[in-house]
């Protein structure tokens, strides 16, 4: 098999393969070669895989693919490394393009020479309770939203005493979240008013956690200001360390003007013999 030019990116350690959709097509990538790809022994190593596609104008249409060959309809980090990326290759100006995704279309921008990026969302509905779902030990509250996939917000007072794989795994395959299941986004209050927000991930799709997660981390930011428990912009702490803030404009039942900002940063390209 002829070897295929690939770029790493990650954003805030949630890491993708990067195809150029010039050269290689959905088509020419089934789930068992995007699994391979995605091996962390024996392929590049990522959390997904993305295929960019130049469309008309400044539009850039994205595909993506969880790391067990599942497709996705939207993955934030994603959409930020591919941001940064389009701006990379050519595909779009880094002042300003569309992402079209499975979920919808994502205006996005650069910002600034590094590597930080910026998400203009559509807008979602407020997460709301899943009466049949109960909250284990330490749980103080649930909520199910959904910010191109659906995620389950948990909230706990300790992060780090979380059982992310056990019970993250639980709760993303309980039937009261419906036969596909969900992302499980732990979440932490910060000790002070306006502080920052910790958030631990289980996502589906590559069934263990993450080290970010940014579309669980906007149905985590709207859900809290939703309950009065914080506001907007908000900054939240992913288990890499690096930072993810969400903005957004609540009214009704709704969320309006929704804005993740984050990493989308280039660690290297090669050829994947694969």
């Amino acid at each position: 098999m002829t070897a295929v030019s690939v770029y790493k990116m990650t954003g805030s350690g949630n890491d993708f393969v990067v195809l150029d959709g010039r050269v290689e097509r959905p088509e020419q990538w089934p789930s068992a070669r995007i699994v391979a790809a995605c091996d962390r022994r024996r392929g590049v190593g990522a959390d997904g895989l993305v295929i960019l596609t130049p469309e008309a104008g400044t539009t850039v249409r994205m595909a993506f693919y969880n790391a067990d060959g599942s497709r996705a309809a939207m993955c934030g980090n994603a959409a930020l490394c591919s941001t940064r990326l389009s701006a990379v290759l050519g595909l779009a100006p880094p002042a300003g393009m569309c992402l079209e995704t499975d979920a919808g279309v994502v205006h996005t921008r650069c910002i600034g020479a590094g590597d930080l990026a910026e998400l203009l969302l559509p807008p979602a509905e407020l997460p709301r309770a899943i009466p049949a779902l109960r909250a284990g030990p330490g749980e103080t509250g649930l909520c199910l939203g959904t910010v191109g996939v659906p995620h389950l917000v948990v909230i706990v007072p300790d992060i780090e005493a979380v059982d992310v794989l056990g019970r993250g795994r639980a709760l993303r395959f309980d039937p009261a979240l419906g036969p596909d299941g969900a992302n499980i986004n732990f979440v932490q209050a910060p000790a002070e008013a306006g502080g920052v927000w910790l958030i631990r991930t289980y996502e589906r799709g590559v069934e263990g956690e993450t080290l970010a997660c940014g579309t669980g981390t906007v149905a985590a930011a709207i859900a809290m200001a939703s309950a009065g428990r914080a506001t907007l912009p908000a900054t939240y702490l992913t288990r890499s360390g690096k930072p993810l803030v969400v903005s957004a404009r609540l009214a009704g039942t709704g969320a309006t003007e929704v804005r993740l900002q984050g990493q989308g940063r280039l660690v290297f390209r090669g050829d994947y013999e694969g």
